[in-house]
């Protein structure tokens, strides 16, 4: 039997898959110090179901696994694969080649494969027994090995020994058949300890099971007078069943009628909504034709106030007028009277004639001046009465359409009340429809 190959990945410094093999002959590792040889050896009892820590110069078993360094990171297991030649059948298996395999993640969980075959610790080991393969074989010797072997107890040479002389698996057996043997002679005490115990309670168990059986017997009667009584309760509850299921059905009945009356509502309800709607728009409608001809009857209003502060201006414009004609007239009736009495003084003195003749074309000349005046007076006053006129025309009008559009806002008020008795009227009947369909939906 002949070490074939090794597989590592994620054990101690072996990082990445790592696959040595092994060619007949001797293969040496060599390697200065912390190059992982013994990482190597490690591996081996590993994979072979070693269990102890220190043994694989470890403070706890997840030490084992690839921890990571500066430019790389860690790994989440360990897994070492061992492949032995058993082409001369040493091994008790029906394979030419036989791979021992082990994982063990950071949970803490191991597993262990015989051939890709999950298989327990105690069945690699029964594999291996009498073939100096394991753990504590002596086909694995580390440093300071044989000094413990050479210097160690009898024992432990014994052992050695045993293992060499393959009788360690039969030991094994003998031990394991010691320990069974050794059970039942302690079940065997145990039953006569519970024989002699329930020997001394057999004549009061004896009562008890004719008490029992008594108690059999009452319980029978006591259940078939149970099922009567069940019986009987089941054909009540059966009358009473009935009963409560004609009830249902009447209850459908009536909770038909009353969906087919609830859609009745629910249509009319729908209709109310509707012609209410209408009336809304309607009213909408009659608020937009009320505001258009408020705003007109304002732009009115306001035309209105201007005509009238126009003809207050022009009623003061008249009124100026007016008093500058006055004056004029006062004027020309004094040239008038000056001009007589220049007439009559003229026979008494000629010298002043002359100079009462010019003062008398100084006031012609004043008096034709004043007439022209009085003249395009008397046209400006006719341009005002002419727009005057026409001013009171205007003003007439816009009185009119004052009195037309208050008519036409009285109409519109009258109407909208018509239209709010015609709301109020509506939503009463809505709420009585809704006070009838809560009480017919309360009756549901």
């Amino acid at each position: 039997m002949l070490l074939k190959s090794i597989d590592i990945k994620g054990f101690k410094s072996f990082a990445d898959k790592t696959e040595l093999e092994f060619k007949k002959g001797i293969t040496a590792l060599v390697g200065p110090n912390g190059s992982g040889k013994s990482n190597i050896s490690d591996a081996v009892k590993w994979v072979l179901g070693e269990q102890s820590v220190k043994s694989l110069r470890g403070n706890k078993m997840e030490d084992i696994i690839f921890a990571g360094t500066k430019y790389r990171k860690s790994v989440g297991l360990a897994y070492v694969s061992l492949t032995l030649d058993n082409s001369l059948k040493e091994l008790p298996i029906d394979y030419s080649d036989v791979t021992i395999s082990r994982r063990l993640y950071r949970s803490g969980d191991s597993e262990y494969y015989i051939n890709n075959t999950q298989c327990r610790l105690k069945d690699i080991q029964e594999l291996f027994m009498d073939t100096g393969i394991g753990k504590e074989g002596y086909s694995i010797i580390g440093q300071g090995k044989i000094d413990a072997i050479l210097n160690g107890r009898s024992e432990d040479r014994r052992g050695l020994f045993e293992e060499a002389a393959g009788i360690v698996k039969y030991k094994t057996r003998k031990l394991e058949a010691q320990r069974k043997l050794d059970k039942t002679s302690d079940n065997l005490i145990r039953i006569n300890d519970i024989l002699s115990t329930y020997e001394d309670r057999i004549e009061p168990l004896g009562i008890e099971s004719e008490k029992a059986k008594q108690f059999l017997d009452y319980s029978n009667d006591l259940k078939v007078k149970e099922i009567n009584v069940i019986l009987d309760a089941i054909d009540k509850y059966n009358i009473r069943l009935n009963s409560i299921d004609q009830a249902i059905k009447n209850f459908d009945e009536k909770f038909s009628i009353l969906i087919n009356s609830k859609t009745v509502q629910e249509e009319t309800l729908v209709d109310l909504n509707s012609a209410l709607q209408s009336l809304e728009e309607k009213n909408n409608l009659n608020k937009k034709l009320y505001y258009e001809k408020k705003s007109a009857f304002q732009s009115f209003q306001g035309e209105s106030n201007v005509i009238n502060e126009r003809i207050d201006n022009l009623s003061k414009i008249i009124e100026k007028s007016t008093n500058d004609i006055t004056i004029s007239e006062n004027k020309i009736s004094d040239m008038s009277s000056c001009l007589d009495q220049v007439v009559k003084e003229r026979s008494i003195d000629l010298s002043s004639q002359n100079n009462l003749l010019n003062k008398i074309n100084e006031k012609i000349s004043n008096g034709n001046i004043n007439i022209k005046l009085n003249e395009e007076n008397k046209l400006k006053l006719d341009n005002l009465k002419e727009e005057d006129i026409d001013l009171l025309s205007l003003i007439a009008e816009v009185k009119n359409s004052t009195i037309i559009l208050k008519n036409d806002s009285e109409v519109f008020k009258n109407r909208l009340n018509e239209i709010k008795m015609t709301c109020e009227d509506y939503k009463k009947m809505i709420n009585i429809n809704s006070i009838n369909q809560e009480s017919l939906t309360k009756s549901i």
